[in-house]
């Protein structure tokens, strides 16, 4: 299982990539830049590329997260704009770092009219990949359901990926968390599974987000809980964990970090429950 963390990238990219194998990760996320802002970074291409390198030894895959305020259904245009440039900045930061894509919200929209905030969306996509010629993807993550239902079903991601002008640089990112309390995933991953199947959800899946709930199915509250201790629970993490769909895909935990300000406890225990409840092939 290709499980890991969310790490800080404030000693650098590197660095950063050694924490995530320093505490047993196979797998990790990183801001790129500051995630409170949209601001362009100019950042070193010798460390981004040392990172790289660092993850092709030690067999490490990796996915940036783009800043907070990433709304790629942004009306307004100085701030659509802003969007744009800042996700083109992340795309190539990702790219220099080796890593799969940069993962951006779907989008909430204020639009009374809806399908104008789709549109929006996928012009703001457009923009930001006419002219990208990376390997790194943008990986578009499902929504809770808080302040709008928009982004919370496998059509809606379908969809806007299908519309896109690129849709062989757009993928999409799963969070688990997401997912459950929007009410796409009320704990039968077989169903759900097969649902995104027939869609070809799972053809263009590059990521999991794999947190627990602390609020229960459909009540539209995003608040990760740590593996096994929200609503979600164990068994059913554990079936979504062990499906082949996901067998080569990274596992990010997003939770809070434990005494020694990292996922090390949580991924030991992770480890520990697969090993003990897998089934032998």
């Amino acid at each position: 299982m290709r499980l890991g963390s969310h790490v800080s990238i404030r000693k650098g990219y590197r660095e950063a990539a050694k924490t995530a194998a320093a505490i047993g990760g196979r797998s990790f996320q990183y801001f790129p830049k500051n995630p409170r802002g949209l601001s362009i970074k100019a950042f070193d291409p010798r460390d981004a590329e040392q990172c790289a390198q660092y993850c092709k030894e030690q067999q490490l895959i990796s996915i940036a997260h783009s800043p907070y305020p990433s709304n790629l259904a942004a009306a307004d245009p100085a701030l659509q704009q802003a969007v744009v440039a800042s996700l083109k900045n992340d795309l190539h930061i990702a790219e220099h770092c080796g890593s799969i894509g940069v993962v951006v919200h779907f989008g909430k929209s204020k639009e009374e009219d809806l399908i104008k905030g789709y549109r929006i969306i996928l012009d703001t996509l457009n923009f930001v990949l006419e002219d990208w010629q990376g390997e790194a993807k943008l990986l578009i993550e499902n929504q809770a359901g808080e302040g709008t239902m928009m982004g919370t079903t496998f059509e809606e991601l379908v969809q806007i990926r299908k519309l896109a002008e690129r849709p062989e640089k757009i993928g999409f990112c799963l969070d688990t968390c997401h997912a459950f309390a929007s009410g796409l995933w009320k704990g039968d991953w077989g169903s759900l599974e097969q649902k995104g199947q027939e869609l070809g959800y799972f053809t263009h899946l590059h990521a999991i987000h794999f947190n627990d709930s602390v609020y229960g199915a459909g009540e539209r509250k995003d608040r990760h809980a740590p593996f096994g201790k929200g609503r979600i629970g164990k068994a059913n993490l554990l079936e979504l964990m062990t499906s082949p769909l996901l067998a080569d895909l990274p596992f990010i935990l997003e939770t809070e970090t434990g005494a020694d300000r990292t996922h090390r406890a949580e991924i030991q225990a992770i480890q520990q429950y697969l090993q003990e409840n897998r089934e032998p092939l």
